[in-house]
């Protein structure tokens, strides 16, 4: 993501402003880090979509329970 993608996520959720502009005045650490992270969240979920074998022609409701069952465990 880049900050244009993030101040619209601020804007979105409503979140604090001020907030968002001194994040913005912060080294880009963070948005490296954030990126880090959400990289390695997708390629978690893309190896849960992997591991699936598929048999019924439902893989796209398949890999989504799968990836949603995550955020239980």
């Amino acid at each position: 993501m880049n900050w244009d993608e993030y101040n619209e996520l601020f804007h979105k959720l409503g979140l604090n402003r001020h907030a968002f502009r001194r994040l913005m005045e912060c080294d880009h650490e963070v948005l490296r880090l954030v990126n880090v992270a959400i990289a390695a969240e997708r390629e978690a979920c893309a190896d849960i979509c992997d591991g699936i074998i598929y048999h019924d022609g439902k893989e796209a409701d398949r890999c989504a329970a799968a990836i949603r069952a995550r955020s239980k465990t």
